[in-house]
C-alpha cells in the first residue's frame, strides 16, 4: 500500500511537471506568434497599397509587424490563406469569398468589411455607352461571381435584361433581351484592362482598373452605384484564424479613421469606404 502510494505521488508529480511544462511551452508559442510578421496577401491596388500605408504608418504604434505579399489574380490568394503559406487576404468582396468557399470546399470568413471598388465599363473607342454598335463586343470577367455582377450591372444600364430568377448566378446564357445585339468576350478580371485593344467595351473591376491607370471615377462611361452595394471588399481569415491577435490589429486599423481618410485622399472616389 505504501509502495503505491509513493508511485502514484510519483506519477502525478510527473504529470503535474509535464502540464506545467506544456502550459508555459502554450504560452510561449503564443507569445512567440504574436511577435512573428502577419502575413497578408493581397492584389496591388488598392488593397496593397493600403496595407503598406498601414505598414509603415499605423502598425509600428499598434505593435504589428505586418508583411504583404502581392498576387495579380483571384486564386491563389484564398488558396495560399487556406494552406496557412499566407495569414490573412485581403482583395476580394463577400460574395465572391463564399462563392469560393463553395467551390473549392475552402473555410475561409471575413474578419472586416473594408471598401468598395465600383465596377466600371470603359472603353478606347467610344465616349459614351449609348455609342455602343450593334454587335459590339464587351469583355466580361470570366469568374462566375464576377461575371454575374458584371451582368446585372449592363442591366441595371438597360443594355441588356436579363432572364428573371437567374440574376445573382447570371451568365451570357440568361439574358433574355440584347438590343444592341452585343457580344460577350469572357476573360479572366486582371486581363480585363489589356482587353480593350481587341473588344470594343469591357467590364472592369476597380481594382485592376486603377492599376491600369485608369480613373474610374472619370475615365468609366459607366460606374456602379455604392449605394446597397453588397460587394464591398473584405478582410479574410481562415476560421481558425480568426481570433489571432494580429489579425484583430489589423482589421482594426483597416476601420480606422485614418485608413478611411487615406482612401479619400489617395482615390477621389475610385475607392469608397465602407465602415
Amino acid at each position: 500500500m505504501r509502495n503505491t502510494t509513493k508511485i502514484t505521488a510519483a506519477v502525478l508529480a510527473t504529470g503535474a511537471l509535464t502540464f506545467g511544462l506544456t502550459a508555459c511551452g502554450g504560452g510561449e508559442d503564443e507569445k512567440a506568434k504574436a511577435s512573428d510578421p502577419l502575413i497578408v496577401a493581397a492584389t496591388p491596388v488598392p488593397h496593397a497599397e493600403i496595407l503598406n500605408y498601414i505598414k509603415d504608418e499605423l502598425a509600428p504604434k499598434e505593435g504589428l509587424k505586418l508583411e504583404v505579399k502581392e498576387f495579380t489574380d483571384y486564386v491563389q490568394p484564398n488558396q495560399a490563406t487556406e494552406d496557412g503559406s499566407v495569414g490573412a487576404n485581403y482583395f476580394q468582396t463577400q460574395p465572391y469569398l463564399e462563392d469560393f468557399n463553395k467551390k473549392n470546399g475552402t473555410h475561409l470568413e471575413s474578419v472586416a468589411t473594408v471598401h468598395l471598388e465600383p465596377l466600371g465599363l470603359y472603353s478606347e473607342k467610344i465616349k459614351k455607352a449609348d455609342d455602343l454598335k450593334k454587335g459590339a463586343t464587351v469583355a466580361l470577367p470570366n469568374d462566375a461571381d464576377n461575371e454575374s455582377r458584371a451582368l446585372r450591372f449592363l442591366a441595371a444600364n438597360d443594355l441588356i435584361t436579363l432572364k428573371k430568377g437567374s440574376e445573382a448566378t447570371a451568365t451570357p446564357q440568361d439574358i433574355a433581351k440584347n438590343p444592341k445585339g452585343l457580344e460577350f468576350k469572357e476573360v479572366e478580371a486582371a486581363q480585363t484592362p489589356r482587353s480593350l485593344k481587341d473588344v470594343d467595351a469591357a467590364v472592369i473591376n476597380g481594382n485592376y482598373a486603377i492599376g491600369a491607370d485608369l480613373k474610374p471615377a472619370k475615365d468609366a462611361l459607366l460606374l456602379e452605384s455604392a449605394k446597397g452595394n453588397d460587394y464591398n471588399n473584405v478582410l479574410a481569415v481562415t476560421e481558425d484564424n480568426a481570433d489571432d491577435p494580429r489579425v484583430k490589429k489589423l482589421a482594426k486599423l483597416l476601420t480606422s479613421p485614418e485608413v478611411k481618410k487615406f482612401i479619400e485622399d489617395e482615390y477621389a472616389g475610385s475607392v469608397l469606404p465602407s465602415f
